[in-house]
């Protein structure tokens, strides 16, 4: 009899080790909210994306708190999420995403930078599926346009695959992405959907009623 419950003790354990595991998704709901913030904090600034430019662009990479960082050799490093526009206009689910590069030259120091990539074409990004591509190589990023106005964005013709807008300290920082490996994180989107969730399901489907999703759309929505 004491042996059984000897037995019984690690088996109870393993059996809550697994379902922590299985539904523990605090941090990629940390990341939805951060993701959702840098999205409101943008659109506190004067001068912000510009609306139309979300309009016809398909595709957006939130990248919440990147450090980049350099001494001699400097590097990049983040977590965020993407999110592609569906045939119904609406936007589908968030895909987790990390994103990874380095660079040579002379520079000192460490910096947070909220950043944002703004894709023409959403099929760039449902292209990745579970693999990666290079921003610089596969594609290049260009710094978007900036302001308010309809003006703004049709003055540069938004001839651009990608855009990027990035910043630190509540000011637009500039910052060099290209040659920088975009990834799909695929433990993340386990986490958060489920086991065998995949980037190309997560794209193509606009069905999750978590809160903090919910919120994510809603204010890229309004942006």
């Amino acid at each position: 009899m004491k042996l059984l419950k000897f037995l019984k003790i690690p088996l109870l354990l393993s059996v809550f080790m697994v379902l922590a595991s299985a539904t523990d998704a605090s941090k990629e709901t940390e990341r939805i909210h951060n993701a959702a913030n840098v999205l409101k904090d943008f659109g506190k600034m004067r001068e912000s994306i510009p609306h139309e430019l979300l309009e016809e662009y398909s595709g957006i990479v939130i990248i919440p708190h990147m450090i980049n960082a350099g001494l001699g050799i400097g590097g990049k490093h983040g977590n965020g999420v993407a999110m592609v526009k569906l045939d119904n206009g609406k936007w589908s689910d968030p895909v987790f995403i990390t994103l990874n590069g380095g660079s040579f030259g002379l520079q000192i120091g460490v910096q947070s930078v909220d950043l944002i990539l703004v894709f023409h074409h959403r099929g760039v990004l449902t292209k990745v599926k579970n693999g990666d591509f290079t921003i610089g190589g596969d594609i290049s990023a260009a710094a978007g346009p900036v302001g308010r106005s309809s003006t703004a964005s049709t003055d540069y013709k938004l001839q651009a695959e990608v855009y990027s807008y990035s910043r630190s300290r509540g000011l637009f920082a500039g910052i060099t992405i290209n040659g920088s490996n975009l990834g799909i994180d695929k433990k993340a989107n386990e986490n958060f959907y489920g086991p065998g969730a995949s980037s190309a399901d997560i794209f193509s489907t606009s069905k999750s009623t978590t809160e903090g999703v919910r919120m994510l759309k809603s204010t890229l929505e309004s942006l």
